[in-house]
This record gives C-alpha cells, structure tokens and sequence, in this order.
C-alpha cells in the first residue's frame, strides 16, 4: 500500500489547493482498486518539529512512502505515474 502524506500548516492556502487535488487523486485510486493511504500532518502542531525545521519553508510538501515526492505544490501526474509504476 502506498501512503502520501500532505505535510501542511493551517492557513496556508497552496496546502489547501494541494490537499483538493490529493483527495481527488486518492478516490480514483481506491476506485481502480489501488490501495493508498492518504494522511495530512500540519508541521506546526507539537512534536512536529523535525518536519517543520526540514520542510516548513517549502510547505505544501508531498511524501510518498516517507520520501519527499514534491513541494510547493502537489505534482498529481508524476504521483499518479509513481503510483501505478
């Protein structure tokens, strides 16, 4: 199963856009039967410090599987193509 995680912080507006298309992305995998796990982690909620040192400058990031996939925005097609393989 792969796992994206939107990694955000509240009021930030390219997150927002980010986590529409995220959302979009995951229900037409699970309706093709791909199975993904889709969780959104705001950087500046406590305990969070490691991700916001590393990536809270580049926010909206995109991880799958734990790695960085992209930032400042969500790349839906490179996603989806890493996705299927």
């Amino acid at each position: 199963m792969s796992v994206i995680t939107l990694l955000t912080r509240e009021g930030c507006g390219m997150c927002a856009r980010a986590h529409d298309e995220l959302t979009a992305l995951v229900d037409e995998l699970r309706a093709a039967e791909r199975p993904v796990d889709y969780r959104q982690l705001d950087v500046d909620a406590p305990g969070n410090t490691e991700y916001r040192g590393e990536y809270g400058d580049m926010l909206p990031v995109v991880l799958l599987d734990g790695e960085q996939h992209s930032y400042w925005e969500a790349d839906i097609p490179q996603l989806r193509a890493d996705i299927l393989g």
